[in-house]
């Protein structure tokens, strides 16, 4: 049933792992690929992973640093896995800790892991059990209620109407009566409340309720008031002696002989004074109470501060929720900030906390660290590379842009075409927007802009940027195919393909870019997006991606390739969306737009980006 299972550490050392029987194919693709996808890229929210036929389910053991991984077909229903990797993962544990808590890959390397036997009985009671829970048969007609009843049963008679008429009436009746019974008993009861306090002046009661306090702060037992409380008449009053504030009750209080030389009371003295000040009774069993076996007082709250606790799910729930509330205030998505806290929780479960350190202080360390690994994706962009690349092989290197309206698609891909020009590269600009009226005419006016900042004479009379565009109503898809022709025969170094903006939701939109990607597959896809946008940004890459999947004609389609993020000096610290848009896409952010001239494009600095991310 199942085709593999492995346990390996997460410096990469495969401890122990099982194949198959009837299984050839190595399992080392789909953990490579769930290593690089998920668990390097902090996606670990989720413990189930697809790679071509295969699910994955794993589990960390952040204890010990160790990965379970299992595989086995989609097309079967396993309803045990997740509690047999829970089984396999406690085992494995137990039996091999002395090993495991050995630092160092050498000594991984040299221990020995004979986990087979046990391996196959756990399977073997998997299986048996889902086999024991297995769906129940339909019951029978005969054992059913319904085989029960008889012809008789199902007559209805005259008396029997009566009877249960007048049997509805006495139970209306009795309910009735019930209700003022009930009525009495309460008004009763607030009658009998009244007179617990009944001939005390008001400074008695509140003095009687300060007592009741004071001793269920003190543990002591409460005296409940009697259930029938007899009126006391008041007696009269003679003159009171006065006591001064200052004065002092009892010289009793001042004799310190049954001490018990620690500079504390014996236990009949300790809570004379916590009784007369409920701040006292609070101050006198947090500090001065002892506790049985263990430090009690200040040093039990210390204790909390000290390591060797395993951090469980409760431990960092309410951190958790704090922090997922922060990330969406900076325009994070909903949606993403419950995935990172909750991989954050998955990679934290079982980890043993250093010496004075909090579980606020360690939770976010770790989210600081997943965020910095989001940011820096497994795909690196170098266009001057790539380009240079391309040159040698004496064919342009294309580069398409897209994503929705009014986000700055033209001019960004002007700032770029700056950016390639001063790199010394020629540059072919592919008017593919013929929807917008006045898109050509503002790639025609940085056109001349950018020529008149490096004029043709200094580049032996050619023009380093030219413009390639049909005018309006043509098909993009071909314009772009007859621009890259064109620099290939004139020998640019570089086409930039502008794109029409579009919303996700707009079909036949989308199936244009999506042919006019597949027909002449550039060397890079950029997605143009706003650093303002919050939840629209998931739904604007997922869509895009998807759109570009379902209208191309191969079995690996061009997807999303990079970003560009633009507007990101209007947002202050709140760089939420270059974490959502990273996310979704796995894809890195290549340039980010930080104004309107064409200097204003750099490249993303992941800890700048995260440190105002968790700035409060």
């Amino acid at each position: 049933m199942l085709d593999f299972f492995t346990i390996f550490s997460k410096g990469g050392i495969v401890l122990w792992c099982f194949q198959g029987t009837g299984v050839t194919e190595s399992f080392t693709g789909p953990v490579n690929a769930l290593i690089r996808s998920v668990i390097l890229q902090e996606r670990s929210g989720n413990n189930s992973y697809s790679h071509d036929a295969l699910s994955l389910k794993y589990k960390l053991d952040n204890e010990f640093e160790l990965v379970f991984v299992v595989g086995f077909q989609k097309i079967l229903t396993l309803t045990y896995v997740d509690k047999f990797i829970d089984d396999v993962q406690l085992h494995f544990r137990d039996r091999y800790k002395n090993e495991l808590e050995q630092k160092g890959a050498l000594a991984l390397l040299n221990s020995h892991f004979a986990f087979e036997d046990d391996f196959k009985m756990l399977l073997r009671e998997a299986e048996e059990s889902s086999k024991a829970r297995g769906p129940t048969s339909m019951r029978s007609f005969n054992a059913s209620l319904k085989s029960q009843k008889t012809v008789k049963s199902m007559i209805e008679t005259k008396g029997g109407d009566k009877g249960k008429e007048q049997g509805g009436k006495k139970n209306k009746n009795a309910k009735k009566e019930g209700k003022g019974e009930k009525a009495k008993a309460s008004t009763s009861a607030q009658k009998t409340e009244e007179n617990g306090n009944q001939g005390l002046t008001q400074e008695e009661i509140i003095q009687k309720k300060r007592e009741e306090f004071i001793r269920k702060r003190m543990g002591a037992p409460v005296e409940k008031p009697s259930k029938s409380p007899k009126p006391v008449k008041e007696k009269p009053k003679g003159k009171e002696k006065r006591v001064w504030t200052l004065g002092g009750s009892s010289t009793k209080e001042l004799d310190y002989s049954q001490s018990n030389g620690n500079g504390a009371h014996a236990a009949g003295d300790q809570g004379l004074d916590a009784q007369a000040d409920p701040v006292c009774a609070f101050l006198f069993k947090m500090f001065l109470s002892p506790k049985k076996g263990a430090f009690g007082g200040m040093f039990g709250m210390l204790k909390g501060l000290v390591g060797s606790k395993s951090l469980s799910q409760e431990d960092m729930e309410p951190v958790l929720d704090k922090m997922r509330d922060h990330l969406i205030a900076k325009n994070v998505a909903a949606e993403i900030a419950s995935q990172l806290c909750d991989s954050v929780a998955k990679k934290l479960e079982g980890k043993v906390m250093g010496t004075f350190t909090t579980v606020a202080s360690t939770v976010k360390g770790a989210l600081q660290d997943s965020l910095v690994q989001i940011l820096q994706p497994k795909r690196r962009v170098d266009i001057l590379r790539d380009v240079l690349e391309a040159r040698s092989q004496r064919r342009p290197f294309v580069i398409t842009f897209c994503g929705v309206n009014g986000v700055g698609k033209s001019t960004n891909l002007a700032k770029i075409s700056f950016w390639l020009i001063e790199n010394g590269f020629t540059v072919l600009i592919a008017a593919c927007d013929t929807f917008r009226a006045g898109a050509v005419e503002q790639l025609r006016t940085h056109q001349r802009r950018l020529n008149s900042l490096h004029p043709p004479q200094d580049h032996g009379g050619r023009p380093i940027v030219q413009l390639y565009e049909k005018g309006y109503g043509k098909d993009a898809a071909g314009i772009a195919m007859e621009a890259i022709a064109y620099a290939r025969n004139q020998a640019f170094d570089v086409v930039l393909v502008d794109t029409a903006g579009r919303m996700q939701d707009n079909t036949p939109l989308m199936t244009a870019l999506a042919k006019l990607i597949a027909v002449n597959m550039p060397d890079l896809v950029l997605f143009v997006g706003e650093a303002l946008v919050g939840n629209e940004a998931v739904d604007q890459l997922v869509k895009f991606n998807q759109a570009l999947a379902d209208h191309s004609m191969s079995d690996k389609p061009r997807l999303i390739d990079g970003i560009v993020l633009t507007k990101f000096d209007t947002i202050d610290d709140k760089v939420g969306a270059a974490i959502s848009m990273t996310y979704i896409t796995g894809q890195p952010i290549v340039f980010v737009g930080t104004g309107q001239t064409y200097n204003d494009l750099r490249s993303l600095n992941a800890r700048a980006v995260v440190g105002a991310l968790m700035k409060a």
